[in-house]
C-alpha cells in the first residue's frame, strides 16, 4: 500500500471517528420569569423576527439542523451558539442588571444597523434570517424604545 493511501486511510478513519464527539445539543428549559419577554415587551412581530433570525444563536434554544450532525462542522456551529449566548442569551435576558440590559439594546441596534447581525455564515444556510429593511427599521425601532425605557429605570449616580 502506496504512503499517500496510508495516509488517506487514516485520515477517513479520524473523520469517521471525531463522528461520535459531538457537542451537546443547545436544548435547556426555559423559566419565564427569566426571558426577555419578562424584562421588555416584546410585540409579536419582533418576537417572530427574534424567533427566526436570533434565537438560535441567542438562547436556550436552537432549531437543529442536519448539518449540525457532520463534525468537526457541529463543533464550529456548537462555537458560534456558545459566543452567542455568551454575549446576548434572550432565555436569561431578565436576570441582566438593568443597565446591562439596555446595553444590549444598544448593541442590538448597533449591530443590525452595521448588518453584522444576523451574520452571513447563518444567513447562507437560513435564507428566512436574512433581514429586509423594513425588518431591520422594525428591530432597531423596537430595540431603541426599549433601552430608552429601560436606561430610565437605571438608578441616578449620586
Amino acid at each position: 500500500m502506496s504512503k499517500k493511501k496510508k495516509i488517506l486511510l487514516v485520515i477517513a478513519g479520524i473523520l469517521i471517528l471525531i463522528q461520535f464527539i459531538r457537542p451537546a445539543d443547545n436544548e435547556f428549559p426555559e423559566n419565564p420569569t427569566e426571558a426577555l419577554a419578562a424584562a421588555i415587551p416584546v410585540p409579536p412581530d419582533v418576537n417572530n423576527l427574534l424567533k427566526t433570525a436570533c434565537n438560535d444563536c441567542h438562547s436556550n434554544h436552537t432549531d437543529k439542523m442536519w448539518y449540525q450532525n457532520i463534525q468537526p462542522i457541529g463543533w464550529w456551529l456548537n462555537h458560534h451558539i456558545e459566543e452567542g449566548k455568551d454575549e446576548l442569551n434572550f432565555s436569561v435576558f431578565n436576570t441582566y442588571s438593568v443597565k446591562r440590559q439596555a446595553h444590549k439594546m444598544e448593541e442590538i441596534t448597533e449591530m443590525v444597523e452595521n448588518g453584522e447581525m444576523p451574520m452571513d455564515s447563518y444567513t447562507w444556510m437560513h435564507g428566512d434570517a436574512k433581514l429586509n429593511e423594513e425588518q431591520k427599521k422594525m428591530l432597531i425601532s423596537w430595540a431603541k424604545a426599549a433601552q430608552d425605557s429601560l436606561e430610565k429605570q437605571i438608578p441616578a449616580k449620586k
